[in-house]
């Protein structure tokens, strides 16, 4: 019998399954996942993917002929953008104002910055959307897993802030916060000096 959850790839001792919520998103997620990150065992996103009811992962690194991908933002009925700090990055409130036709979809990219940054760097599809910022937000909870850069969040928490801010309603994403504190916590019970580490 495997040591890990077939579902939440999370060790048994830790599994998460049993605070997930599903939630019905409006507003459909892509997750566009490093290699590295599929078995990391700090890993949120696959939580924020059981979660939501409309999205969908893709692992690699180069994603400009990635053709499930460039099929899903080649919809009409859906304009997409990167979460992606750039210099030209829109604050996604700001987006949101300017209201849209289509759907509005996001897209997270899953990796520590140095390989999300890879991974933007290397995929031309996605350097052709545009890409927006989320505004002044609450320091990250992810204490088992540090980031040098300041204001960095988990993909999870990123993706709440995304959603929350895009419906202008945080009410029905607060699962993922639930589900979220419930992997910390766990993590933590199996982590000695947890609060100490790094990335």
């Amino acid at each position: 019998m495997s040591r890990y959850c077939s579902r939440c790839h999370k060790a048994h001792a830790i599994c998460i399954c049993d605070a997930i919520t599903k939630i019905d998103n409006p507003n459909p997620v892509i997750l566009l996942q490093h290699p590295d990150e599929v078995s990391h065992p700090k890993n949120s996103a696959c939580l924020l993917s059981l979660s939501l009811q409309h999205s969908v992962t893709f692992v690699g690194e180069d994603f400009s002929q990635h053709s499930p991908l460039n099929a899903l933002l080649a919809d009409p009925d859906i304009t997409y953008a990167v979460l992606y700090p750039g210099e030209n990055a829109m604050v996604l409130s700001e987006m949101t104002a300017q209201g849209a036709s289509a759907k509005q979809g996001v897209i997270l990219l899953d990796g520590t910055w140095k390989k999300a940054y890879k991974m933007y760097q290397l995929s031309t599809n996605l350097q052709a959307l545009p890409s927006i910022r989320i505004d002044a937000c609450a320091p990250s909870q992810y204490q088992i897993r540090k980031s040098r850069k300041p204001g960095a969040l988990s993909t999870l928490e990123a993706g709440y802030m995304a959603l929350s801010q895009l419906s202008g309603d945080p009410t029905p994403y607060q699962p993922l916060l639930d589900s979220f504190d419930l992997l910390v916590q766990r993590q933590l019970a199996f982590i000695p000096n947890a609060s100490k580490r790094h990335d």
